[in-house]
């Protein structure tokens, strides 16, 4: 336990009486049932979209913070602080997406008097910027892809120096784009400097901040992700890695751990790195690492500094709750578990279950005539939907998250291809048929495909008159 200057002992850490959730969703569901185990009692916020929302009716409390629109209500800062004040609570957890990274929201909820489950502000500025958080990687050791140094300067002749310096193809990116906006490839020089206005333009309309840098465009990577959780005392430690490679226009549609055909010794050492780099910059919570993988080498591309949609899957091979331990680290308890005491067993599979066209992929809002999930041994599943509940039309489409867990890759893959096939959600669409077909395909089979795979695959399809 620590010491006060004094030489007297700090009071033991204390959990929280009561969490307001600033989400939606499953993940909403997910933040409530962590806390209810602990034995803090919610505040559930809502818009009026989600009145009828099942975490709405098992919170202990439950406010409207507003109309459907999320500008109006899930990223309405006063409004969410005001429920925490009006509900006494004393901490505020974020979920992942609307504010879950936005500095300036930790900011004003630590300013309010209350506890914002997460990282500092001046930890979220840092790994929130592009630029600063692969400069920062630097100077933790831990490897990032060849880029520029820092933001590309306004001179065209220096943009096309460091081209020429990287390699061709490269990849303009904006330094607070995410989730695969505000980036170019660019396969020769003469593209170069158009490519680079173009995507100025573009940054400073959809992120306020025009500032953008260069990295080599990796042809077939994967996409391989560690998992991270850091204490308040010093400690850091990693939970393994999962593969997200199979992805639509940078949008992940199915993760796994631990990744196939990758050596642990590799995962451990770049592993190690991503706990050291916590400790360096004083991160504070749960957070992934993501990096791109290519011949036998990591690079880093960012850092999400929140727990993410697919925490699941590492909690069913390391058996450690994320979420209750971000809960706890806010609290000031230090780590409930030590590097030596991870253990990875078996595999886990999470299929992303979104209300759209398996074949569009657009948006199917509606009213779910019947839901029934999958059970059996190995199978988990996180959703916040029922048999009635209406899918909005103004919220990202995720309606479930189908985990299975088995003691081999393969019984994984036939747990999930079991599970899909008793999962039952009628009156929308979804993209079930798809993860049907995928946990089939020869290369999912085999494991180890790049982050182009399905987009490649979609377009074989396509060409051979399959919509």
């Amino acid at each position: 336990m620590a010491l006060s200057l004094g030489g007297r002992k700090a009071p033991a850490p204390v959990l929280f009486d009561k969490v307001l959730i600033a989400n939606r969703g499953e993940i909403a569901l997910r933040i409530l049932r962590a806390c209810r185990e602990l034995g803090i009692r919610t505040v559930a916020v809502f818009s009026e979209a989600d009145a009828e929302a099942k975490y709405v009716k098992l919170a202990d409390e439950s406010i409207c913070i507003g109309p459907a629109p999320s500008a109006q209500s899930y990223l309405n800062v006063p409004a969410l602080i005001a429920a925490a004040e009006v509900t006494d609570a004393q901490a505020i957890h974020p979920g992942y997406g609307f504010l879950s990274e936005n500095a300036d929201f930790s900011e004003k909820v630590e300013k309010s008097g209350f506890v914002f489950i997460g990282p500092k502000a001046d930890t979220i500025r840092l790994m929130g910027d592009k630029v600063s958080a692969k400069n920062a990687m630097k100077k933790a050791g831990v490897p990032v892809v060849p880029g520029s140094d820092g933001a590309l300067p306004d001179d065209s002749r220096e943009v096309t120096r460091i081209a020429r310096a990287i390699g061709y193809p490269v990849i303009i990116k904006a330094a607070g784009g995410g989730g695969g906006r505000g980036m170019r490839v660019v396969h020769s020089e003469g593209a170069l400097i158009n490519a680079v206005t173009l995507t100025r333009g573009e940054a400073l309309a959809a992120f306020g901040n025009g500032t953008v840098y260069m990295e080599k465009f990796l042809e077939q990577p994967r996409h391989i992700e560690i998992q991270v959780l850091a204490d308040q005392h010093g400690s850091a430690i990693y939970l393994g890695e999962r593969d997200c490679s199979m992805q639509r226009r940078h949008q992940k549609i199915i993760e796994e751990a631990p990744a196939p055909d990758i050596p642990p010794k590799l995962i451990d050492k770049i592993g190690l790195r991503c706990a050291e780099a916590c400790k360096k910059i004083g991160y504070r919570g749960a957070g992934t690492f993501e990096f791109l993988y290519q011949d036998g080498e990591f690079y880093f591309i960012e850092m999400n500094t929140r727990v993410q949609v697919e925490h699941p899957v590492t909690e069913l091979i390391t058996g450690v709750d994320i979420v209750q331990e971000q809960i706890k680290i806010a609290a000031n308890f230090p780590l409930s578990i030590r590097q030596k005491d991870v253990m990875k067993r078996g595999h886990a599979i999470e299929c992303r279950i979104n209300a759209e066209d398996p074949n569009t992929f657009v948006p199917s809002p509606g009213r779910i005539t019947s839901w029934h999930p999958p059970g059996g041994p190995g199978v988990r599943v996180d959703s916040h939907v029922y048999s009635g509940y209406f899918v909005p039309p103004n919220y990202d489409s995720l309606v479930a998250k189908l985990l299975t867990h088995g003691a081999t890759r393969e019984q994984a893959i036939a747990r999930m291809r079991i599970a899909l096939s008793e999962l039952i959600i009628e009156g929308i669409k979804t993209n079930a048929p798809l993860h049907r077909e995928l946990m089939d395909d020869a290369a999912f089979v085999r494991g180890g495909f790049s982050i182009h795979y399905l987009e490649e695959r979609m377009a074989k399809l396509a060409e051979r008159g399959k919509p």
